[in-house]
């Protein structure tokens, strides 16, 4: 009996032998459905652990040992390093656009509220955001990956936690931690950083010769305030977008009908419009209404994503609906006698 023991246990000893023997301890190669030699390494642990091709030829493919992948590949279900080869949908360029657009208001906002009334330079220094915005955008897209082509490679978004890598690094004996931190929504992540970057080195180099040239009707003090306030709003948005880059792809779309609904009824009550008259009187108020009907049309396009055109087209007729609704019941709530009252202290 103890023989035949020995025996059972000699035999379940044995590995088999599949395929060929790598250079690698503890691995071994076998042939996949396509005829070509993979190397068979343990389990790669971690959501966005994967491992890296090292050689690759018309028979073999070699990858090395689970961590981290290179920038500009993610892994896929079979935990291995892909490049990034798709081009980005609709929705991640409208997330672009957003995060482009948030400067350039910005810009114009301050611009506006330190130019004064009697300044005669606030058109200039608009028209000298938008430049400067534009560039940035334009350089930004050439330096990406390809280089020299005003379009992008990406990596396909997921889910939410492709945008935070870093907490979902795993713990196999919860003691060492393996390091698998890498850009899964490459490169919508990082791009906009990059783009914030040449904006803010466009408006230094750009924006205080022409304030200092053609801001004359603002005292010294008050000319360069719309720059200062770049040099704060800059790495606030920065913050944003690394702690909040996730939350805010999938939330912009919300985020430009609130703001763009309470802006434009904040604007229209403190320039005292309570009917067409007063809007048309004034050709800024008209720019202003239009600006914000842009940004409703942005919004629901992104909600709606455009997925079936005969469907969502019909939506930009609520374009108009809030600036009307507001016209009718203008009436009811004088807003005249509103910004009277407060201005009394009643």
């Amino acid at each position: 009996m103890y023989t035949y023991f020995v025996i059972a246990l000699r035999i379940f000893a044995r590995k088999p032998q599949r395929g060929r023997e790598s250079g690698n301890s503890g691995t071994s190669t076998c042939e996949n459905y396509e005829g070509k030699a993979v190397d068979i390494q343990p389990a790669c642990l971690g959501l966005y652990c994967g491992k890296t091709l090292l050689f690759k030829n018309d028979s073999t493919e070699v990858y090395g040992e689970c961590g981290v992948c290179p920038r500009g590949q993610r892994t896929n279900a079979q935990k291995y390093c892909q490049p990034c080869t798709e081009s980005p949908e609709l929705y991640d360029w409208l997330y672009l656009g957003f995060m482009a657009m948030l400067p350039l208001v910005l810009h114009w906002f301050f611009i506006e509220w330190y130019s004064g009334k009697k300044s005669s330079s606030a058109l200039f220094q608009h028209i000298t955001a938008l430049f400067e915005c534009s560039m940035a955008a334009i350089i930004t897209l050439l330096v990406s990956d390809p280089v020299g082509v005003l379009s992008i490679r990406s990596c396909r978004v997921l889910m939410l936690s492709d945008w935070y890598t870093m907490l979902y690094n795993p713990s196999p004996d919860y003691v060492t931690t393996v390091h698998c931190t890498h850009e899964a929504v490459y490169p919508l992540y990082t791009i906009v950083f990059i783009y914030y970057a040449f904006c803010l080195v466009l408006m230094m180099l750009l924006r205080p010769l022409l304030v200092k040239k053609i801001a004359c009707g603002l005292g010294k003090s008050d000319r360069f305030k719309s720059i200062y306030a770049a040099l704060y709003f800059f790495p606030i948005l920065t913050v944003l977008q690394a702690v909040g880059g996730g939350l805010l792809y999938y939330a912009f779309p919300y985020i430009i009908l609130v703001l763009s609904l309470v802006t434009l009824a904040v604007y229209m009550s403190a320039s005292e419009i309570e009917n067409c008259y007063d809007l048309l009187v004034r050709k800024k108020r008209l720019i202003v209404l239009f600006s914000h009907w842009l940004l409703h049309a942005y919004g629901i396009i992104s909600i709606s994503r455009v997925d079936k055109l005969e469907q969502d087209l019909p939506l930009l007729a609520l374009v108009p609906t809030p600036a009307l609704f507001y016209l009718f019941t203008a009436k009811f709530t004088e807003p005249s006698r509103i910004l009277s009252e407060g201005a009394n202290g009643h």
